[in-house]
């Protein structure tokens, strides 16, 4: 009666464990498909160029606290033991006997001493100012690392859904043409052909087929490539999923527009802009060379035996001071001249500098603008290739078969409506890697 019982609960409980397995083995078939965002998600957290730059974050806002920390008292602490030796007095000359003057043989010091900067031309403060600058420069390279490894892992991307694309036509292309193969052997056997036709085929077969192997091999080099820049072990699988749409035509703003965008959005501007800010910082630094320096000084100690001040006595001791100290660096008058042209020369480069990459972004801009609407006349026209070379093929295959045409006139026909179907891939890919390189140019990627 138990042993019933517990069958019965057994079977009731089956369904539920062939829902979790299946459910657990989908999973880990969906770890292979990747789209896009996924993929450029895995970059973001795993891409170890990523990782030293936000490293480099770090580093930059550890380097503020520094700067900052400048402004607190600087404090030390001094301690000191020694032997002293024999005090010789040559009284009738070096090279006679000295007599020997008694001294303490102990000696021993303790001391403390602090300085706190009121004020040094505005030097800490610019540092400071700097610091939050190189901070702030980081985070944009950041931004910058991140869009140039998007847009790497795209090409990537996109060239394992090629190659895929292509081993899909090829192989239909190989049945096709094995199929076909059989049909010219039955010629040949029947007396209708020549021995030349089915060789000629045959040898094209064979080159579809290390086409094929080529392609393979491409696929493999291509998602080794992009699972090491998404931080994946080389042979982890890896298919794209890329819908219909997403390689349909995208419609563009006009190209004023996307310069206006480039102006604010831009990781190379921002980084230039950011330098030209340190570089006037640093202008400031170095004019401040000439100003006086200002701070609060105190100093204490405890010394064994005393010898500082007159008379002298084998006993413990103690001294202190406090007070202001004023510096005035007297030569940076005369010798600063020099470093504050290089400065102000410094900044008028940087100035140069940043007007050459806006130029350079708003050419790179209207360049990728361009190719990006030729990539989608492409598109179009290889639509119209494929119908034409389709129409092509069925004539010439027709008139063939029907002893109206030559082998070659057929195996060039195949030919031209496979490369016809490879450049309407190509040409959908290239301009969705166009329309990335547009939005990287812009730094909306």
């Amino acid at each position: 009666m138990i042993f019933l019982k517990r069958k019965r609960m057994s079977w009731v409980c089956m369904p539920f464990l062939l829902s979790s397995i299946f459910v657990h083995a989908q999973a880990v078939s969906d770890q292979s498909n990747f789209t896009i965002n996924q993929v450029w998600a895995m970059a973001d957290s795993n891409n170890k160029k990523i990782l030293m730059q936000g490293l480099n974050v770090q580093a930059a806002d550890a380097h503020v606290k520094v700067s900052k920390a400048e402004r607190l008292p600087e404090v030390a602490a001094e301690g000191i033991y020694a032997h002293v030796l024999p005090l010789p007095i040559y009284e009738n000359g070096l090279f006679h006997t000295p007599g020997q003057f008694p001294v303490a043989p102990t000696y021993y010091k303790a001391s403390a001493d602090a300085y706190f900067n009121i004020y040094n031309g505005g030097k800490t403060n610019t540092e400071v100012n700097a610091s939050k600058v190189e901070s702030e420069l980081s985070r944009i390279q950041v931004g910058q690392s991140k869009q140039e490894i998007h847009y790497v892992a795209a090409v990537y991307f996109y060239d394992v859904f090629r190659n895929i694309s292509y081993r899909g036509l090829l192989e239909q292309d190989i049945r096709d043409r094995e199929k076909q193969l059989a049909e010219i052997n039955q010629l040949y056997k029947n007396g209708t052909i020549l021995k030349s036709d089915v060789l000629r085929a045959e040898l094209r077969l064979s080159k579809q087929r290390m086409l094929l192997t080529e392609i393979e091999n491409s696929i493999k080099i291509a998602k080794q490539k992009l699972n090491i820049l998404i931080g994946r072990t080389d042979d982890a699988p890896l298919n794209p999923q890329i819908l219909d749409q997403e390689t349909d035509a995208i419609a563009l703003k006009q190209v004023n527009e996307y310069f206006n965008d480039a102006k604010t959005s831009s990781y190379k501007i921002q980084i230039s802009e950011k330098e030209q800010a340190l570089t006037k910082l640093k202008l400031e630094n170095v004019k401040s060379n000439v100003m006086p320096s200002l701070g609060f000084f105190g100093e204490y100690a405890f010394a064994y035996p005393q010898i500082q001040f007159y008379p002298y006595a084998l006993s413990l001791y103690s001294t202190g001071m406090f007070g202001l100290k004023l510096k005035i660096p007297i030569s940076s008058w005369y010798t600063n001249q020099h470093k504050v042209k290089e400065a102000e020369l410094k900044v008028k480069q940087q100035e140069v500098e940043d007007e050459d990459v806006k130029d350079h972004i708003r050419q790179e801009v209207q360049e990728n603008y361009i190719r990006y609407k030729e990539s989608v006349q492409r598109i179009t026209l290889a639509e119209e290739n494929i119908k034409q070379a389709t129409e092509s093929y069925r004539i010439v295959q027709n008139t063939y078969f029907n002893q109206l045409s030559l082998l070659t006139d057929l195996l060039d026909a195949e030919t031209q409506l496979l490369q016809s179907k490879f450049e309407l891939t190509t040409a959908k890919v290239n301009a969705k890697i166009q329309y990335y390189q547009l939005q990287k140019a812009v730094g909306n990627l």
